[in-house]
């Protein structure tokens, strides 16, 4: 398997200025999965309810997504609740139910325990290196992780991020992180605990990638038709990471392409409710707009 993530597969329901979802599919795991199946092979580790319809489990494997580690048990699916108003950068929770996601312990599959490219979603600290364990050593460890892992599990996190190469988070998150108002600082801090790379997610600003010796910045793609923002971050995790998995080699060029490919998967992600967008992609839609990326930030010296 090249390319293995770990995380959540939700029910969301989302109000956005441009209309109303009830209970549509959600999750970390799901959005990741699908965006980097444009890529390379890849399979999901995640939780699922008894009331998880069976037609979400043949949307994802019509995408090539391989859910034999999507563990389905007694109970109800986790579920969130929310909404976005015209700062569709920032999401008001309304309502969480995580169910069996509660008591989720990822348990690899003897086939999924030797990916090239391994991606941690947003889940528990301990978690992530219960994962970790599970594992022979990936090409490339990818993590996200939240600002409720941040100010409750700061120590543990602090030990996973020790074993990551790629941690992806938005702005907040990296200054809450790292205790700092000002973004860079931030970054050489974060830099110095075990992270080789860091990806902030800026929403409709752009993405920064930041190592010890480079910065690179890309802005939004201009987006008129939004609709939900929901899984942006997740989708372009998917699109970094899955093109990083296909690249020839890990160079500064390679890692500048594949934020260009995330950013590419976000844009589409957030023209429609749900993964229905991404879903719909194909290849040559992809490359295009990567390609429009180009244009689009392309300059002359002076």
């Amino acid at each position: 398997m090249a390319i293995l993530a770990v995380g959540s597969v939700a029910l969301d329901t989302v109000r956005t200025p441009f209309g109303y979802e009830k209970e549509v599919l959600g999750g970390s795991a799901t959005y990741f999965s699908i965006a980097a199946s444009y890529f390379n092979s890849v399979g999901i580790v995640a939780v699922v309810g008894e009331d998880f319809p069976s037609a979400h489990v043949d949307f994802l494997a019509s995408r090539g997504v391989d859910t034999s580690g999507l563990q389905r048990e007694p109970g109800r699916t986790f579920r969130w609740i929310g909404e976005y108003g015209s700062d569709l950068n920032s999401a008001k929770t309304l309502d969480t139910q995580l169910n069996v996601f509660a008591d989720f312990r990822p348990r690899l599959l003897p086939d999924q325990r030797n990916p090239d490219v391994l991606f941690l979603g947003n889940i528990d600290p301990a978690l992530q290196r219960d994962v970790l364990e599970q594992v022979q050593r990936p090409r490339i460890v990818g993590c996200d992780t939240m600002n409720y892992w941040i100010g409750n599990t700061r120590e543990s996190l602090l030990k996973t991020l020790e074993k990551v190469d790629v941690l992806l988070i938005n702005d907040a998150e990296t200054k809450e992180l790292a205790g700092s108002s000002n973004l860079f600082r931030a970054a050489r801090d974060i830099l110095s605990w075990g992270p080789k790379t860091l990806v902030v997610k800026r929403g409709e600003y752009g993405v920064l990638m930041l190592t010890s010796d480079a910065v690179f910045g890309l802005p939004a793609y201009p987006v008129e038709d939004v609709s939900d923002p929901t899984g942006a971050g997740d989708s372009f995790a998917g699109g970094f990471m899955g093109y990083l998995s296909s690249a020839p080699q890990l160079d500064e060029l390679a890692y500048r392409n594949a934020v260009v490919y995330g950013s590419v998967m976000a844009s589409f992600n957030v023209c429609a409710f749900g993964p229905k967008r991404l879903a719909s992609l194909t290849r040559a839609d992809i490359d295009g707009r990567f390609e429009q990326f180009v244009r689009l930030t392309k300059f002359g010296s002076a």
